[in-house]
């Protein structure tokens, strides 16, 4: 199973929409597709109609021994999309972790004990560097950053970057970034075409072509409870998203399954 981190310490950067949209993109192709939502706030779980009274079984549960893999999965509207959704419990968990053997590898683990159920893994991580987001860059193999086209954007993904060589060095060596996704791109504002030359010329082809726009369908989709791709098919982001998820099948290996 191809494991990935939706990864920003920098909230608000279209992260979880990211990570919904892409996850359904993928399902849409073939793929199996599992989206374990390990932020507190648990949007990715809202976004995807998944409600409070369906997540008696969450990520807190996963990580503190509490459940199992197949207790935790929860199905989803979009075919061969299933989710582990997030409680608000999460926020707790990085106190009580520390107090577990392996603290940084709680969700590898539980990850490894279910092999060949899925194709490919998203876990939309919290916007922090702390043990939650340690977590998912010890189970995972490679880093998906959603990256504002904003003034401070390349000042928080220099943080991100430490943080991913620590966790190569010390826990992980096969982690490594797939990809940077500019994203809430404003054509009409000159500082977002700005800030993508800057971050095109200092990371050069780890950027994606793709490039998410703002767009009001992405934004109205979450309150409906399903991802923009199914909400409007055929607006500007989902249209995006579409794309950026043809490029990053180019950059992963093939699963059996969706060969």
């Amino acid at each position: 199973m191809i494991r990935i981190a939706v990864a920003n310490q920098k909230g608000g950067v279209g992260k979880t929409t990211t990570a919904i949209n892409v996850a359904t993109a993928l399902a849409a192709t073939g793929w199996r597709v599992l989206l374990i939502d390990l932020d507190p706030q648990g949007n990715a779980s809202t976004g995807l109609g998944v409600s409070q009274s369906e997540r008696s079984c969450s990520s807190y549960e996963l990580l503190t021994g509490g459940c199992t893999m197949d207790e935790a999965v929860t199905a989803t509207r979009v075919p061969r999309l299933e989710l582990i959704p997030a409680t608000v419990d999460l926020s707790g968990a990085e106190i009580e972790l520390i107090e577990y053997e392996q603290r940084t590898h709680r969700l590898e683990q539980a990850l490894d004990s279910a092999p060949g159920r899925w194709d490919i893994c998203l876990i939309d991580c919290p916007p922090s560097l702390g043990l939650l987001t340690i977590n998912a860059l010890v189970a995972a193999r490679l880093v998906l950053v959603p990256l504002q086209t904003e003034f401070f954007a390349l000042e928080g993904l220099s943080q991100l970057l430490q943080t991913v060589e620590r966790v190569r060095a010390r826990f992980n060596p096969e982690l490594s970034i797939l990809g940077v996704a500019l994203t809430m791109f404003d054509r009409r504002n000159n500082l977002s075409s700005q800030v993508a030359d800057d971050v095109r010329a200092c990371l050069g082809k780890v950027v994606f072509d793709t490039v998410i726009p703002r767009n009001v369908r992405l934004s109205e989709a979450p309150s409906y409870g399903i991802p923009a791709l199914i909400y409007d098919l055929r607006c500007p982001g989902s249209e995006a998203y579409m794309a950026l998820a043809r490029e990053l099948i180019g950059r992963l290996p093939a699963p059996a399954a969706a060969a």
